[in-house]
């Protein structure tokens, strides 16, 4: 070989070399700075957003230019859109005046309505020229229970409305009947007790009486903790507004093993909300269901735990440690309890003693940025017979701002031991999941939030062990499968479809975030990764990428139908009103 070719061979090795190594550099500078990597075919270049007009609050329009794209400073500067994330106003408002009153709507001539000061609509007739058109011939109710409650209402009615009547599948209704694992609930005689403050709450204040009369507290030495045993079992994370039944069924289904409600207010259930009850409804899937409770005081927290012992069918009852929203931190809710110690002691104890099931905790590390706090308590957890602990690792400060910090929580499980703690924070893959197993052995397990709400099949990837491509079309079908569940749980009736509109909105804030295994340059995605403007392999695909409001409604319009004249859902982030 010739030294011109020499040359020229060693010049390419070390283009190439050096081409390596820039490559390299920028992925890492990239990962760094929290951009995933997106295949260059798909990256959408000098993307211009514009303002979604719809998508901002009244009081907010008069403060932006629809043609100025909004500036880093905008996002975060709380002068600009103020207050939409602490109150948005509801999607929809009834008019009793235009719906017909619930005791009319199975068409019969029988049904009358006993209430002199009813506001509904009380002529069928009139109801039924009125009638916004059906969203869909199939009712998914009727289809699985042969008979729709929400009758002559039901927004999929002309699949059993005949004649101006709520027909019945005979048959099918009686088998559904017979086949139905009735959970128990709280029943309208015990509703009325808390609601007139007559309920029978001796045994929880005379725990709490004789726990707080000792001083010097020790550990509970008549009860002892409740075993739990859920190594290897993957947790799906207590989570508000979002971690709804309909979506706790979607995760069951792509194999969650534990579950658990959202985050239940002591002191509304204490005074009957019908709203608050309703968050601790158990589907007959859920093999593995505890409530979690968020109260400030032991007087509270026991009755709680009473009240929902007697009346619910729960497995295991979770003490919220963990929440940083203002509201539940000034009350000294919440994360609050970490700087209450006592107080926090007296509190599980008294719940402990009321308790049948067992007694766990979900807890950030810390209040304060930089002061992780729990693994002082972690002795009074013990001692107060706390079954399982779970540990976020960040500080109510950190909110998500930061990576979880495992090595923290690993700590706190050898000091926990033989209690069992699981960590919550940042699984978003399989490959995460055998990570933390591998690096973090003294922790028994996982819980999984973000993970989830971004891509539910994430507990299908870790019992398969392996990446899912899933495609646009299979997506759709799981948010087909929610809006199913939603119109059981809420109802098929306009009410009904647009509080499931609300909620799948709701969701729809997350699923955006997910990015698609075929499109990634590294897999796989972490989350705290955005991309940056991308489009997907299909039309479909890239609506779903989209992280603009105006085209999560888009979606929900695929499935539910057109939005009712009115209707506004503003975003929870700011610059999700921008396309």
């Amino acid at each position: 070989m010739s030294s011109t070719n020499e040359d020229l061979l060693s010049l390419n090795e070390e283009t190439n070399t050096t081409v390596d190594t820039i490559v390299t550099s920028i992925i890492k500078e990239e990962e760094n700075k929290g951009i995933a990597c997106i295949k260059k075919e798909f990256i959408i270049e000098r993307h211009v957003p514009k303002l979604a007009i719809n998508c901002i609050s009244e009081s907010d329009k008069s403060q932006l230019n629809e043609d100025e794209p909004p500036s880093k400073k905008q996002k975060c500067s709380k002068s600009v859109l103020k207050g939409q994330n602490k109150s948005r106003n509801s999607t929809y408002y009834q008019i009793p005046q235009e719906h017909l009153c619930s005791n009319l709507v199975e068409g019969s001539e029988k049904d009358s309505c006993l209430f002199d000061k009813c506001k509904f609509l009380h002529n069928v007739t009139e109801y039924l020229d009125k009638k916004p058109d059906d969203i869909d011939q199939t009712c998914y109710v009727y289809s699985i229970k042969g008979r729709c409650p929400r009758g002559l209402t039901c927004r999929y009615g002309s699949s059993h409305i005949e004649s101006g009547k709520n027909i019945i599948d005979q048959t099918k209704y009686e088998m559904w009947i017979k086949s139905e694992t009735n959970c128990r609930t709280l029943g309208k005689e015990n509703m009325l007790k808390l609601r007139k403050k007559l309920y029978d709450f001796t045994k929880s204040e005379e725990a709490v009486k004789k726990i707080d009369k000792d001083k010097d507290l020790g550990p509970l030495i008549e009860e002892s903790p409740k075993t739990i045993n859920w190594k290897n079992k993957l947790y799906l994370a207590p989570l508000t507004t979002v971690g709804n039944l309909p979506f706790r069924r979607i995760c069951k289904e792509f194999g969650a093993d534990i579950t658990c409600s959202e985050m239940v207010l002591s002191s509304s259930l204490l005074q009957g909300h019908n709203q608050e009850w309703a968050l601790t409804k158990r589907h007959e899937t859920e093999d593995l269901f505890g409530i979690q409770v968020c109260g400030n005081n032991p007087y509270m927290l026991s009755k709680s735990a009473q009240v929902l012992q007697e009346n619910v069918d729960m497995d295991f009852l979770d003490l919220n440690l963990g929440c940083p929203l203002d509201q539940i931190y000034k009350q000294g809710a919440g994360s609050g309890l970490l700087l209450r110690g006592k107080k926090l002691e007296v509190c599980l104890k008294s719940m402990r003693t009321v308790l049948d099931v067992p007694l766990t905790v979900k807890t950030r590390s810390g209040v304060n940025k930089d002061q992780n706090v729990v693994h002082n308590l972690i002795p009074m957890f013990k001692d107060s017979g706390v079954s399982l602990i779970t540990v976020h690792g960040r500080s109510r400060d950190q909110r998500y701002t930061k990576m979880a910090d495992w090595n923290y929580v690993n700590e706190c499980a050898k000091l926990a031991s033989p209690v069992q703690v699981f960590s919550s924070g940042d699984i978003m893959s399989y490959e995460d999941y055998i990570d933390s197993k591998l690096q973090f052995p003294d922790i028994t397990g996982a819980m999984i939030g973000r993970g989830a709400l971004i891509k539910p099949w994430i507990f299908k990837e870790i019992k398969e062990n392996r990446h899912w491509d899933i495609s646009s079309n299979e997506r759709l079908e799981i948010l087909k499968k929610f809006v199913k569940y939603g119109l059981e749980h809420w109802g098929s009736d306009t009410r009904g479809v647009e509080t499931t509109r609300k909620f799948l909105l709701e969701w729809l804030s997350f699923c955006y975030r997910y990015i698609p295994v075929g499109i990634l340059e590294r897999v796989p995605q972490k989350v705290n990764e955005r991309p940056p403007h991308y489009k997907g392999r299909d039309d479909l695909e890239t609506l779903m990428a989209s992280g603009n409001c105006a085209d999560w409604i888009e979606i929900s319009t695929m499935l539910l139908g057109p939005v009712p004249n009115g209707f506004q859902f503003l975003p929870k982030h700011k610059a999700n009103s921008w396309k």
